[in-house]
């Protein structure tokens, strides 16, 4: 059944394709001749006229195709340096004004789940919709205490359709692990089974309810980023209440300015905020696109960000954290050399790499981009020229990192609209300078002493039994060593007493046979007395027994 779901998906999508004529996003001169003759030839380019701009047919074309495609194209949009304005600012709709379903069957499903009427939880509902994304739509709504809320829904029937895609991602993933030489090195099937983790989970409001819950206690009373409240009592699975927020939409930079926001402190704010999430906490939003992200409006001196939508996130362990420290600090400092080791000793790269050779490979693509303000660094050809530079040592795309690039990727776009001349780099090496030294410094040392002094206070009462027992277990084993050691021995002087008596057994046999057919010594053997056989059969007996 998911098999033949798979392959009306995939009609749909050469449909939608055919329909909205993405076909002229290929009529591009840097691609071979026989491409582009190809797709001069499809027959729907005679048919189907092209009567929207490309932008808004992109856009239109992954709205049709659903959450993972507009999830994609959520991303595209924060990239204005690798795309045109009119593409960028058309797949900015995406963020918040993804089509809705009825205001109606969403109230239907809230009573389903809260197993009520909406006027008994609700003082006050609207029916329509105040914003709908891939996955959700919000509604507002006032508590009977008067607090005003936000109620998000679970579009009806998404899990389907996040199943097909998510079948055909894999099939595609093994199709190109499978033809293509660099497949293997690029582990697509890993970062599809990555992909479909995060995805599902956004499908459960409940885990989103505890995301946003654990990242407010990260940041309570923090100046730079406000977590709005969870209100359980009113939580499931397709449903969620939230604290309804009024703030501006971190991709209005007109009507930030006009307030009077200090662009340049709410651009660096956000750079500390990415900072503190994996460093700090190893707890990060992984969907900081613009739609996600408001600007308090309360004081624009010392501008606060508002966070919504926790339905990904990202942990790193402190193995990743430590390693990703590490080789950025190596990048600021421009030691190219200890980063091409760092890629040795974590794996990413094979043991036998030459490090030289690695060393200037990633000085060539990274030393361009220093000592530059953030818009004149052309990111995309940075990270093209790195991919050059993994698919020449053989690099390994690594899945559980997959949500921190595609992260650094939306802070750097939402950088570049808030504040161009923003200094990445200087913003965030006193950070990570700063959480090195706390980690491995002498206080470090200190507090992780402090932290576990409890467990050896409990553990120091039984420290003599402990010892004593672990005596004991070695006299035990000593013992037991000793024991199989010589049975080991009796065993080989065993065999060895029978390889003897067996060498000794085909002696005689031989001898016999050699008496028997010499007729001189078996002449000679008939004038033997009694005695002379019986001093031989005596003499042989202890020879056996030897």
């Amino acid at each position: 059944m998911l098999a033949v779901r798979t392959i009306m998906r995939s009609l749909k999508i050469a449909w939608i394709f055919a329909y909205y004529r993405l076909d002229t996003f290929f009529n591009q001169p840097m691609l071979p001749w026989y491409i582009r003759a190809l797709f001069w030839l499809l027959p729907w380019r005679y048919i189907l006229p092209a009567r929207r701009s490309q932008a808004e047919r992109l856009r239109l074309a992954l709205e049709a195709l659903g959450p993972v495609f507009i999830k994609f194209g959520q991303m595209l949009s924060t990239r204005r340096d690798l795309l045109p304005d009119d593409l960028a600012e058309e797949l900015a709709k995406l963020q918040d004004r993804v089509p809705p379903f009825s205001g109606e069957r969403a109230q239907k499903i809230i009573e389903r789940e809260l197993k009520q009427p909406v006027e008994q939880v609700f003082a006050q509902f609207e029916v329509e919709p105040m914003a709908s994304a891939s996955v959700a739509q919000v509604h507002a709504a006032t508590l009977h205490n008067g607090r005003s809320v936000v109620v998000k829904v679970i579009r009806p029937g998404i899990g389907r359709i996040i199943r097909q895609d998510v079948a055909l991602l894999y099939l595609l993933a093994r199709l190109v692990q499978g033809l293509w030489a660099e497949g293997r090195r690029l582990r697509p099937v890993e970062v599809v089974a990555e992909y479909e983790q995060t995805i599902f989970d956004e499908l459960d409001l409940r885990k989103e309810a505890a995301n946003g819950s654990q990242l407010r206690r990260n940041f309570d009373q923090s100046p730079v980023l406000y977590v709005p409240e969870i209100f359980w009592d009113y939580t499931r699975q397709q449903v969620l209440v939230m604290e309804r927020i009024h703030g501006i939409p971190v991709a209005d930079v007109a009507q930030l300015k006009a307030q009077g926001t200090d662009m340049k402190a709410l651009a660096e704010r956000g750079v500390e905020i990415f900072f503190t999430q994996v460093f700090r906490d190893s707890f990060f939003h992984a969907d900081m696109h613009p739609g996600n992200i408001f600007v308090s409006r309360n004081n624009p001196s010392d501008p606060q960000y508002i966070a919504v939508d926790f339905g990904i996130i990202g942990s790193l362990n402190a193995e990743d954290q430590s390693y990703l420290a590490r080789n950025i600090l190596a990048f600021f400092k421009r030691d190219y050399r200890q980063v091409a080791q760092l890629h040795i000793d974590s794996g990413w790269v094979p043991r036998d790499t030459n490090v030289h050779a690695f060393e200037t490979a990633i000085r060539s693509v990274c030393e361009p981009i220093f000592e530059k303000p953030l818009k004149d660094i052309s990111f995309g050809m940075v990270l093209l020229g790195l991919f050059q530079t993994a698919r020449r040592f053989n690099m390994e795309v690594q899945p559980q990192l997959v949500l921190l690039q595609k992260t650094l990727l939306n802070i750097e776009g939402l950088g570049r609209q808030l504040y161009p001349d923003l200094d990445l780099w200087q913003t965030a090496k006193p950070f990570l300078e700063n959480w090195m030294q706390e980690r491995m410094g002498i206080k470090a040392v200190y507090r992780n002493m402090q932290a576990q002094a409890p467990e050896w206070l409990e553990k120091l009462p039984h420290l003599p039994q402990m010892m004593y027992d672990s005596l004991e277990q070695l006299k035990l084993h000593s013992e037991s060593d000793a024991r199989a050691q010589q049975a080991l021995l009796s065993e080989q002087l065993r065999r060895q007493q029978h390889q003897r008596r067996l060498l000794l057994l085909g002696g005689s046999l031989l001898l016999g046979a050699v008496f028997m057919t010499q007729p001189e010594l078996k002449a000679a053997a008939q004038q033997w007395p009694w005695y002379a056989y019986a001093s031989a059969s005596l003499g042989w007996l202890l020879l056996w027994r030897a």
